[in-house]
């Protein structure tokens, strides 16, 4: 059930992307982020209201409370980066350049989260930074 949803995510993104770029083009990137970030909030304490997820916030353990703050600083920074970057390049290379996370995100994990490396990992990073780097070095003008 895992990729259904992991699917779900990337065409999710793929429309954020496409979206956002095309409301960019008379509106601050700032700006447009905390627009949507009010409705992230909304829609995402209404769907753990919802649930009835709000008994568990009483549960969560402050090491857990630190981790999850530390993300959402992290989501913010790099929201606000792309969506600086959307206001000024292209949305295929920035957002290719963005999810080149991939490449990072392997590499904290296996250094933090002593994840297992395999030659399919490495090949799998390997080949999503050179198809970031000759997407972002293409001529779109």
């Amino acid at each position: 059930m895992w990729i259904i949803y992991a699917i779900l995510a990337a065409i999710t993104a793929a429309l954020v992307i496409v979206l956002t770029k095309a409301g960019l083009k008379n509106v601050d990137p700032n700006l447009a982020f905390a627009i949507q970030a009010i409705l992230i909030v909304v829609i995402s304490w209404a769907i753990v209201s919802f649930q009835g997820g709000l008994e568990a916030l009483k549960k969560i353990e402050q090491k857990d409370w630190l981790l999850l703050a530390g993300a959402g600083v992290a989501t913010t920074l790099s929201t606000l980066f792309s969506y600086k970057a959307l206001s000024m390049g292209h949305a295929s290379a920035v957002t290719t350049i963005e999810r080149s996370s991939l490449v990072f995100a392997v590499l904290l994990s296996i250094i933090f989260l002593k994840e297992k490396v395999t030659w399919q990992v490495l090949v799998g990073a390997s080949l999503v930074l050179c198809g970031a780097v000759l997407i972002a070095l293409a001529k779109t003008d």
